[in-house]
Formats: structure tokens, sequence, C-alpha cells
């Protein structure tokens, strides 16, 4: 199975892809769509769009795992995120993946083993187990941090029943 990691941002959307053979995961590709600040919203949508269309046709991914907005301090960042995030909901949906959503402490979670892990710890953990030889941009790093969520069914928080339970240190309880 090939999996298809994104971590959308208008700046900036992170993408990585591997591929999961039984428990083994591969590396397969990764890398940063950059936008300029100077440009329209909607033409950065555009390329973000554009951009990621490109990847899934050049590396035909079966799944594509996304991460989800959190709302932060400055509601206008969160919105425009949300459309970031639905330009690259869009590419997948249009090349009919089925495609999965993650927070980003159920991304941390499964990577690090803890939901409140620095990018640091993120980018070191990827390097390690994908045996990557030097360490990925932050962006990216994030971005096969997702798929590598994914890839692991989800199971972390994906999949299980959170009813009756909360969150506290990036563990249920």
């Amino acid at each position: 199975m090939r999996i298809l990691g994104i971590d959308p941002g208008l700046r900036v959307t992170g993408f990585g892809i591997l591929d999961k053979e039984g428990q083994q995961l591969h590396y397969v590709a990764s890398g940063c769509i950059k936008t300029l600040a100077d440009e329209s919203l909607p033409e950065r949508l555009k390329v973000i769009l554009n951009s990621l269309d490109m990847v899934i046709v050049q590396h035909k991914p079966d799944q594509v795992a996304i991460e989800k907005v959190f709302v932060n301090v400055n509601p206008q960042s969160t919105l425009l995120l949300g459309q970031a995030r639905g330009a690259a909901i869009c590419a997948a949906v249009l090349a009919d993946l089925p495609v999965g959503e993650y927070t980003a402490l159920q991304v941390k979670q499964a990577v690090v083993g803890n939901g409140h892990a620095g990018k640091e710890q993120v980018q070191l953990m990827v390097q390690r187990l994908l045996k990557l030889s030097a360490t990925p941009s932050p962006d990216a790093a994030d971005a096969l941090a997702c798929a590598i969520c994914h890839a692991h069914g989800g199971q972390g928080l994906g999949l299980l029943s959170t009813r009756g339970f909360r969150v506290k240190h990036g563990r249920l309880i």
C-alpha cells in the first residue's frame, strides 16, 4: 500500500510518500509545496491543488492521510489553514483516493509516543523510523509522520473508539 501524507499550510504544504509492506515502512519521496505571500488566496490554493495533483499522478498513492486543523489563537490563520487543507483534500478526492484525517496529537502519539512532542522530536523519529540519511524538513517530516500514523491503521487513536475517554499528556485515560 502506498500512502501520501499531507501537512497542509498556506505558505508551505508538506507531503510525504511511503510504502507499507506487511509491517515494514519504506520511504518513497517527500517535499514541500511553497506559495508566494504576494499571490492572491485563490492563486495560492490553485498552486497547492495543482502541485498535489502532480504528486499524485507521479507517485500513484493508494490512500491519503492529512492532518486536521486545530483552532489556534488567531481565527483568521485558522480559516486560511482550513482553506489550504480543503485544497489538499480536493486533490485527493478528485483522484478518487480515500482520505484519513488525524489530529496533530494523534500523529505525534503514533510516531513519537507523546502527543505533545516538539517538531524536532518528530523529525528525528521520522528519520529513525524510515532510516533516512538526513533529517527531513519540519513540514515534510510532519507529512511523513501523518503517513506513518495512517500506515499503522490509524490505530494509535485514529480508528480507536475514544468515547468515554479523555486525553491527558497525549494519552487516553
